[in-house]
């Protein structure tokens, strides 16, 4: 939500409408979507290369430190799906719309904000590390912040305008002036607190005449919200004359601001507000505005879900959700961040928004090479959906197995109907899906992405997931993966096995060693991209369709209840850096900047041999990745760019004589094959036969 010109106006008269904090020894109340927006789009973190989620994690790490330091305990609160009536569909539209110029300025090289894929899952990724109790609504959460915060009678953290029509006990902390980098010393004590700036309502209203504050939320559906846009309050707003008072103002929006401040303040309650608002309408639409006004002014009233009850028993009771007769098992999981609202928005309204990337808007979106799996997710949901089909107030009716998508199509968004897989029986009742057995899960998890379970065999545990994704990624790339893109995504892979490798209490130096210089060559790479380097916009599509798989496969593996293991995105903790029978815990699994920087460097001289040969744990971990990977890559990936085709032909036919660019001998039916300077690293089963079973045409 929030009130259109109303964060402006509040912050220019801060002398008027804030007093001055020393946050510590509390409990407070965070909105979720606000604080990971501002923290990625606050911290001179790099957007355009599809998210360095290792630094975006390391931001959220110190903003809790900050906040732990000072005794002050975070409650994160976070937005489920969109509401059963859809009412807000019309304002996603536009955000997607201004997402995607956003989206094509930075790929362009000027300037914009846009959050990288998955960093919603990696922010509840951190929080989980760090025990931060989190809840994610079932829809917008607001109302719940705003209700459970007035329970523990505690400030709210967010960037959310709303808050200053909410009628909150202890108040509402802007994040702008929230200043957690700035943690101080209370004189004479060695107790810290974070220097901030709280909102009052009553000060608001005491400014405005002592107007009622019960007239808030109306000021905010006439001055226009996320949930209300009416082009007949434009009409009631024309005919009145708004008195602008003495105060200074800014601009339009600060115009409408103070001026209906004013004209409310005249009137003793909303009652007597609202029907001098309806004498300028025309009288045939009255009703109708004055029921839609009335609806709309609710959502500033209490909720009815009670946070404190999941903070403190693990229960999530939300009327709206239980009305629509879904499985426990899917209220829960949603509650406890375990189900993205992808799959309820898929689940109640048949209809989701999939979010642009920085990519090439020349080509299809791409999102496009997920659609298979999508197709599964919504086979799944399909038992369940077809009775809310028709529960949307703006949902367009559907084929029974239909779901819309709005993408992106050039630069603009337009809405496409997917069909949805049909399933077995045995995977088409939702609420029996928990029951499958792990074998039964894996397995549609696998034959999804068109992975053999015996590839994934030599695999580290968490890296099972993203490798088969990685399978099919290269199974499904249009226009094709090259070899470089394959290399660069795999070595970004090692980042957490290295680390591992130098945080082992049973490490040896010499490993310790060559994995310390790896690590520094590699922060190196991600470091050294000259200001003003232009984005290689066919790189930066082929990994946002890497992104865009990783994100379904993750959905469809927690909507199976992690058959795999679910990846870290975030930071590495590994205990045991020993390769045989190793686990991993944690992996830090892609880095933008540092995948776009090691395809530079492969494309000028360096090769992957030489840059893991100063740590061959790594090297051996990088093998086992690239040879469960090319066994789905397409041939041409591993021919020399400066073959002529008459010589791909006689290589065809005369596969042996490829030894002469190997890297060493051809042993035990394995060759590490080095064409044109490309550094390869290619493990082949036995040459000749890949050469003749190639198609190289």
């Amino acid at each position: 939500m929030g009130v259109r010109g109303l964060m402006s106006f509040v912050e220019e008269h801060s002398n008027e409408f804030f007093t001055d904090l020393k946050l510590r020894d509390t409990k407070i109340v965070i909105d979720g979507y606000s604080l990971f927006h501002r923290l990625c789009f606050n911290s001179n973190l790099e957007l355009r290369y599809g998210g360095d989620y290792d630094s975006f994690a390391d931001v959220v790490q110190k903003f809790f430190e900050s906040l732990f330091s000072c005794n002050i305990c975070p409650y994160v609160v976070l937005d489920g799906g969109c509401d059963i009536s859809d009412k807000k569909l019309t304002t996603l539209k536009d955000r997607a719309r201004e997402k995607i110029q956003a989206a094509h300025s930075l790929s362009v090289g000027g300037g914009g904000c846009v959050c990288p894929l998955l960093i919603r899952e990696v922010f509840i990724q951190v929080l989980i590390k760090l025990r931060v109790c989190f809840v994610q609504c079932f829809s917008e959460a607001d109302r719940d912040i705003m209700t459970l915060a007035n329970h523990w009678n505690c400030p709210v953290l967010s960037s959310d305008s709303d808050f200053c029509i909410f009628d909150l006990k202890t108040g509402f902390c802007p994040m702008n002036s929230f200043q957690w980098r700035n943690v101080n010393t209370v004189k004479g004590t060695q107790d810290h607190y974070i220097p901030a700036k709280c909102f009052s309502l009553d000060a608001l209203c005491r400014y405005f005449s002592n107007m009622n504050k019960a007239l808030l939320p109306l000021f905010a559906v006439l001055c226009g919200n996320d949930h209300i846009n009416l082009p007949i309050v434009e009409t009631f707003l024309s005919k009145v004359r708004l008195p602008l008072g003495a105060a200074s103002y800014k601009g339009r929006r600060h115009h409408r601001v103070l001026g209906l401040l004013n004209w409310l303040s005249r009137f003793a309650d909303p009652t007597e507000a609202l029907d001098n608002v309806l004498k300028y309408l025309p009288k045939k639409d009255r009703e109708n505005v004055k029921e839609l006004l009335y609806c709309s002014m609710e959502e500033y009233q209490q909720s009815q879900v009670k946070l404190q009850d999941f903070f403190q028993c693990g229960t999530y009771a939300c009327p709206e959700a239980l009305n629509l007769r879904l499985p426990e098992w899917v209220l829960m999981a949603l509650a406890k961040g375990q189900l993205s609202p992808f799959i309820s928005d898929a689940l109640v309204l048949r209809r989701t928004i999939l979010h642009t990337q920085v990519e090439n808007m020349q080509k299809p979106n791409a999102h496009r090479i997920s659609l298979p799996i999508r197709q599964i997710i919504y086979g799944l949901l399909l038992n369940i959906s077809s009775h809310l089909e028709n529960m949307s107030l703006n949902a367009s009716p559907l084929q029974p197995l239909a779901f819309s998508e709005v993408e992106r199509i050039n630069r603009n968004i337009k809405t496409s109907i997917v069909d949805a897989v049909e399933l077995p029986k045995d995977l088409s009742d939702l609420s029996k899906l928990t029951e499958l057995s792990l074998a039964r899960r894996q397995m549609l998890l696998l034959e999804t992405l068109k992975v053999k379970q015996t590839i994934l065999d030599p695999i580290p545990t968490s890296l099972k997931l993203p490798i088969a994704v990685s399978c099919y990624w290269l199974q499904h790339m249009e226009p094709k993966a090259k070899l470089h893109h394959l290399q660069a995504l795999l070595l970004g892979m090692l980042l957490g096995p290295l680390h591992a490798i130098i945080n082992s209490p049973d490490k040896e130096d010499l490993r310790e060693d060559g994995a310390k210089m790896l690590c520094e060559e590699f922060q190196r790479v991600k470091e050294q991209t000259p200001p003003g380097t232009r984005l290689d916009l066919d790189t930066a599509h082929v990994f946002c369709q890497w992104q865009c798989c990783l994100q379904m496969g993750l959905y469809l593996n927690q909507l199976l209840s992690t058959p795999l293991p679910e990846p870290d995105l975030t930071r590495d903790i590994w205990r045991h850096a020993k390769y045989a029978g190793l686990t991993l815990n944690v992996s830090r699994l892609y880095s933008g900047s540092l995948v776009h920087g090691l395809c530079r460097q492969l494309l000028l001289s360096t090769s992957v041999e030489s840059l893991l040969s100063m740590c061959p744990e790594a090297k051996q971990l990088y093998e086992h990745l690239f040879n469960a990977t090319r066994s789905y890559a397409p041939a041409e990936l591993f021919l020399p760019r400066s073959k002529s085709n008459s010589k791909k032909k006689r290589q065809k036919k005369q596969g042996t004589r490829w030894s002469k660019n190997c890297v060493g001998t051809i042993s035990d039916n394995r060759c590490w094959y080095e064409g044109s300077n490309r550094f390869g690293l290619l493990m082949v089963e036995n040459m000749e036969d890949h050469i003749e079973a190639s198609k190289f045409e």
